[in-house]
């Protein structure tokens, strides 16, 4: 019997409104970009990863990054994250897409593995995971789903963050959610301000600026040297509504 079809499709842009630039800068010799690839990479589930960029002109910069990388991109929309999210779905033929962004430099194969593999086994309509920290995001959903949000959604926030019309309607969509073992919720791994990008930075310089460490090496760090996460503690999560 044929596998679904799943593709990671990383959204990156220039234009962030806190920390613009970010994905080009650098974590230990390499883009935060090329970080996020490399590690989509090692997933053994996914069968293709794809950048999804917008058509400005400043986002021609990842564009040339993308080439010299070897990865396939798209480019879309900048305000409707969905609609980019959907047309590069169609582009690249997925059945099961996951949704990664390009500020999470420290994302898991093995937590995207978990994920892709109870979503292929449950066949749920979305399945994300929870508890982890913020950073460690994986969502999953069927190119089904995708398009039914794509089609019927029409608030500004859930055409930005691609999922929300599809986990906020259980009477709609059959969502599943993967737990880790314990909260780590208070941990803020994702990029979003210079103080995140200390964070990160520091992370990868000791872990040997590679990319072969796991979620639980990070954790290792931070539990030896805990005055670190002091670098971003203070640094709050935008709302969905914000955009």
């Amino acid at each position: 019997m044929r596998r679904m079809r799943v593709v990671a499709i990383i959204q990156a842009r220039m234009g962030s409104t806190r920390l613009p630039g970010k994905v080009l800068m650098d974590i230990g010799g390499q883009t935060m970009l090329a970080r996020v690839v490399w590690r989509a990479r090692k997933a053994k589930l996914l069968d293709e990863v794809v950048v999804a960029t917008t058509n400005k002109s400043p986002d021609a910069a990842i564009v040339s990054e993308c080439t010299k990388l070897g990865v396939p991109f798209f480019r879309g929309d900048e305000k409707d994250v969905l609609d980019r999210y959907y047309q590069a779905a169609l582009a690249y033929k997925a059945e099961g897409v996951v949704r990664i962004t390009s500020d999470c430099p420290l994302i898991d194969p093995e937590i995207i593995d978990d994920v892709v593999r109870t979503f292929l086994k449950a066949k749920p309509d979305y399945v994300s995971n929870t508890l982890y920290p913020r950073g460690l995001d994986i969502e999953v959903m069927t190119m089904a789903s995708l398009e039914r949000a794509w089609r019927e959604s029409s608030k500004s926030f859930h055409r930005v963050h691609v999922t929300p019309y599809i986990y906020q309607d259980p009477d709609l969509f059959r969502v599943l959610s993967i737990k880790a073992d314990e909260d780590y919720t208070g941990y803020r791994w994702t990029v979003d301000t210079m103080e995140d990008l200390t964070l990160v930075r520091t992370i990868y310089q000791r872990l040997h600026n590679q990319d072969t460490f796991g979620w639980h090496d990070v954790l290792k760090v931070l539990t030896q040297e805990p005055k670190l996460m002091d670098l971003n503690r203070h640094v709050c999560q935008k709302a969905l509504e914000e955009g």
